[in-house]
């Protein structure tokens, strides 16, 4: 076999921050802070800050494979660590503030992180966790010392005391490209959460495909709100691929609200945003009461749960923004499938692609993907035969953080999720497979039926659950959020929903709350919902 002549530099992420703060050093990244102000500064000011903090860090006895934990929202500060930690060689853990306290401890220590970074609106949280945390030998508060806030914590450090204290004289490492890079934890909502372990090398190239013009289309031109959290999935790679191409990053902090995601939107010019489906509710629902508009937004991509059709059609109808339907998961860094329209649609009208936009889209170069059966058959793809989704791919686990392989002999790592694939190549989720209704041996789709019910101008947000049924074994029960001053009744519900789907498919009864349970990343958590109507009967059952 012939040898390459190709220069093998190893893939780092620290290439990334020289790139842009070398080839775009004036480019911007905004951010709204835990202490209030707005702070602006350039790649080429925040390359300089991450050399300073990979210098202080051996000085915290973090070395190359330990693990830096951070407690954080979205802002520059935060931003830092991807580049000042990983670049170094020890391990970014991001972790989830909206984990339940058990879940918190346990994924400090499953981690073995010895030092935590944190916003000082997370000082509480940290405070309830002491004795709890076996490995943490520091805690560096990010802020400034004028803001330092009185705890109760040992060790505590300033963050900005910390990297003035530093040269930016530093020199970048190289060394093995599938050395870990960081770790983000699922959560699952049965069991501790799973530690993925992502590489330098598997993050350069998540960052690489998730920039094409198939998935998000990132370039110079852009300026990006990221409102996914860094918390979640690193900020589903934006954290990364954002600098790679330049992009003006707008980091908003604790302030999720519909008027706060707005206000920097407006103010600065924002053309794409990524955030799951409870955040663009949000906003749609501050743009109808204040009578707002959207003039520099152009893209929104939503993942995280399926997207409403009355999402779809509200960004792009009424205020020309375009939605870009994705689906991933941790498991792989996370992006998976994107919905862009074939040229043979584009020439339909709206409603005829309606069908396909409800999608979670194609596969994009680097992730494989395919539906088995039970027997781990694999099955066609006709867009009518569902089962397992499966994948495989350069940016995928192979197994969880302490434990066995997750992937069967050939590399496929089963998903959980119940899928369908269309002859083009679209990949719909249809549910989970533990949420999928089993009713006289059909497979009715929770999901399908959920969307369905949002549809409705009186319903906010809806959840379909399986109830036993003696005849059916199951049937959906359909719980409904529905508007203030809402006089829908179960009745006119299911007739709406009758008018769309098969007649078996109809849930056969409606309930009606105040709130869903929501789980840390903002899904439904439908455990919760098995848990609380775990003794529903159906009225004619």
């Amino acid at each position: 076999m012939l040898p390459s002549l190709m220069q093998q530099p190893s893939m780092m992420i620290s290439s990334i921050i020289e790139f842009a703060e070398r080839w775009y050093p004036d480019v911007e990244i905004v951010s709204r802070t835990t202490e209030g102000p707005v702070h602006r500064y350039t790649y080429k000011q925040m390359g300089k800050r991450c050399r300073q903090l990979a210098q202080a860090l051996p000085k915290l006895g973090i070395k190359q494979g330990d693990r830096v934990g951070t407690l954080a929202w979205n802002g520059y500060r935060h931003l830092e660590l991807y580049y000042g930690v990983s670049g170094t060689g020890a391990v970014l853990h991001t972790i989830n503030p909206r984990l339940f306290t058990e879940q918190m401890s346990f994924v400090i220590n499953h981690a073995s992180d010895k030092v935590l970074f944190i916003d000082i609106t997370f000082l509480p949280i940290l405070e309830g966790l002491q004795g709890q945390l076996d490995n943490v030998q520091h805690i560096v508060v990010m802020t400034d010392r004028s803001h330092m806030p009185d705890t109760t914590l040992d060790n505590v450090l300033c963050y900005e005391e910390l990297i003035d204290a530093e040269s930016s004289d530093y020199q970048w490492p190289e060394f093995d490209e599938n050395a870990a890079s960081s770790i983000c934890y699922t959560s699952g909502t049965t069991g501790n959460p799973k530690g993925v372990v992502y590489s330098h090398r598997s993050t350069i190239i998540h960052a690489l495909g998730s920039s094409t013009p198939n998935a998000l289309a990132l370039s110079a031109t852009d300026c990006i709100l990221l409102v996914v959290p860094q918390f979640h999935v690193n900020a589903w790679g934006v954290a990364y691929a954002g600098p790679m191409n330049g992009c003006k990053l707008v980091l908003p902090g604790p302030a999720m609200d519909g008027q706060s995601i707005h206000d920097l939107l407006e103010r600065e010019q924002c053309t794409l945003s990524l955030a799951v489906p409870t955040i663009w509710m949000m906003l749609t629902a501050y743009l109808k009461d204040s009578n707002a508009s959207l003039p520099y937004l152009k893209r929104v991509v939503i993942g995280g749960s399926a997207v409403p059709e009355a999402m779809i059609r509200s960004f792009e109808l009424e205020y020309d923004v375009q939605v870009i339907h994705a689906w991933g998961m941790t498991e792989i860094s996370p992006l998976g499938t994107v919905n862009m329209l074939l040229p043979q649609l584009q020439h339909l009208d709206y409603e005829a692609q309606m069908p396909t936009k409800l999608k979670q889209g194609r596969t994009v170069f680097g992730i494989d993907l395919r539906i088995v059966d039970d027997a781990n058959n694999c099955l066609p793809h006709d867009g009518k035969a569902f089962g397992r989704l499966q994948v495989r791919g350069h940016w995928v686990t192979s197994a969880y953080l302490g434990e066995e392989s997750s992937v069967d002999a050939d590399g496929w790592f089963d998903t959980g999720d119940v899928a369908t694939i269309d002859e083009l190549g679209f990949m719909m989720i249809t549910d989970r497979t533990k949420d999928v209704i089993k009713s006289g041996g059909e497979w009715i789709s929770s999901i399908e039926l959920e969307n369905i019910a949002v549809g409705h101008p009186s319903v906010i947000e809806a959840a379909v659950i399986a109830a036993p049924h003696p005849k059916w074994d199951e049937r959906p029960l359909l719980i409904v959020v529905s508007t203030p001053d809402s006089k829908t009744d179960a009745a006119d519900l299911l007739d709406y929903i009758s008018q769309r789907v098969a007649k078996w498919q109809v849930p056969d009864d409606v309930r009606f709350v105040d709130k869903l349970p929501h789980g840390a990343t903002g899904k439904l958590n439908k455990l919760k919902l098995r848990e609380d109507f775990k003794n529903y009967k159906f009225p004619d059952a």
